[in-house]
């Protein structure tokens, strides 16, 4: 029987990773995300997937991001009883990001039913922090480099992705030899904290992300914008918003600042990590040492702490956070979510954006669709609960900070196969930014690429 591969999600988009294997008759998820983004791909989360639950036997998990595990704790609820492999790392970053997600969902609608936001009455979270919880039973870890079995007669193993702590690419080998690698996300090389994605020289299959598959990073001074952003904003009494993701970026940035601080290039301009999540999460790599980069293991034998720079301020209470909306600048606050389509940065940016003195920080990518999108392509307003709030706020970005590999990164991950796959997936991606990378692919290396579309099927004979 043979092995075929089915796009559920980010196919054609960026987010909702969800790849279907069917393995010798044996059916095997890899990723469970959540579609972000606009009210179109948002309501793709409550279409029931096209495929009878109770027929997948095991899901193998790439990384901790919402868009690889949010949809999970539905999966669940709704009937998947089987495995869900990850990392250990993963796991420890999950027990904190989907009860969290759960959380919001409730509170998102109760806000909605309170305010009636809602066009049916009542609003329902898509599931609950109850089923979040219950999700997290499933889990079993699987460590790097460790050979693990599936169903149909196949095994599998984790190579760290260099994306986010515990990220790993999936190499799943079929009972005939062959295999297929799963990407997830392609992190970057040469980034503080965590390992560099590891190297691929072979694989019959490949699906691969590509986020930035049309672009290439800035080469920006990361550590003089930082300073003089902080800087400015301390010299004019400024609030800086930075809408950050709680897992990967907010501790890079804590990395920065650290590094900042020890430089003396920055003044001690009051900074706020608002955000349980990310709180939590630093927790969580400040304990996993084992995936550590050389450079921050020198910092640590040195005695530093490089993820807890002097002067920040851990916020986790809500009325804490509800101060800060009231309090004068200068200061800094760190708040999630990483497009500011949802969390506390919301709630701040709802207060501040229309003051002429705040700057907002950018510092990942922000998908169609969202609040962070909007503010990017130069909206003069925006809607906030049921407000329509002006925009006088300076909008800044950093190019430089993301956890996804560019084009010349991809392509440069891609050219250590020793011989091409029999078949490459495009996946993760905006449509342009897909195009452009198949284009490449096919000139630079000659491979068979194709990009799925929802819902499409693919033999991997």
């Amino acid at each position: 029987m043979p092995q075929t591969i089915r796009f559920l999600g980010a196919a054609e988009t960026v987010t909702g990773s969800k790849h279907l294997l069917t393995l010798n008759g044996h059916k095997v998820l890899v990723d469970c995300g959540l579609f972000q983004g606009d009210k179109e791909l948002r309501h793709r989360n409550w279409e029931p997937l096209p495929i009878d639950i109770r027929e997948i036997e095991a899901i193998v998990i790439t990384h901790a991001h919402l868009d690889h595990i949010g949809y999970l704790p539905k999966l669940v609820r709704d009937g998947y009883k089987g495995p869900i492999y990850a990392t250990k790392a993963t796991i420890d970053l999950t027990r904190i990001s989907l009860p969290d997600s759960g959380r919001i969902q409730e509170e998102d609608a109760r806000f909605a039913n309170r305010h009636n936001l809602t066009s049916h009455s009542p609003a329902q979270p898509l599931y609950t922090e109850e089923d979040a919880y219950a999700c997290m039973k499933l889990f079993q870890p699987v460590h790097y480099h460790e050979f693990h079995p599936l169903p149909g007669k196949a095994q599998f193993q984790y190579l760290p992705a260099g994306h986010i702590l515990g990220s790993a690419f999936a190499e799943i080998y079929f009972e005939n030899g062959e295999k297929i690698v799963m990407s997830g996300d392609l992190g970057r090389f040469n980034t503080p904290i965590i390992q560099d994605p590891t190297t691929i020289e072979y694989g019959e299959y490949l699906v691969v992300e590509s986020t930035y598959g049309d672009r290439f990073h800035a080469h920006e001074d990361t550590l003089g914008k930082l300073a003089e952003i902080f800087t400015r904003a301390y010299q004019q009494g400024s609030v800086v918003l930075v809408p950050s993701f709680a897992i990967g970026r907010t501790q890079e940035l804590l990395y920065f600042i650290n590094q900042l601080e020890e430089e003396n290039r920055i003044p001690r301009i009051p900074i706020f990590i608002d955000s349980p999540m990310a709180n939590s999460t630093t927790g969580v790599y400040a304990a996993a040492k084992d995936e550590y980069d050389s450079e921050i293991k020198v910092k640590l034998e040195a005695g530093e702490k490089p993820l807890h720079p002097e002067g920040v301020t851990f916020i986790r209470d809500s009325e804490a956070s509800k101060a800060l909306n009231v309090q004068k600048g200068p200061m800094v606050v760190i708040a999630g979510s990483g497009m500011a389509n949802g969390g506390r940065i919301v709630h701040h940016l709802l207060h501040h954006i229309s003051n002429s003195k705040t700057i907002v920080l950018f510092t990942g990518y922000q998908a169609q669709g969202t609040m962070g999108r909007q503010l990017l392509e130069g909206a003069k307003h925006v809607h906030i609960h049921q407000y329509d709030v002006p925009v006088h706020a300076e909008i800044e970005v950093l190019n430089s900070l993301s956890a996804h590999a560019d084009q010349g990164e991809i392509m440069t991950w891609l050219g250590k196969f020793k011989a091409p796959p029999k078949q490459a997936f495009i996946v993760h991606g905006e449509p342009p930014a897909q195009a452009v990378l198949q284009a490449k692919i096919k000139e630079v290396l000659g491979w068979n690429v194709v990009i799925p579309k929802q819902g499409e099927e693919f033999p991997l004979p």
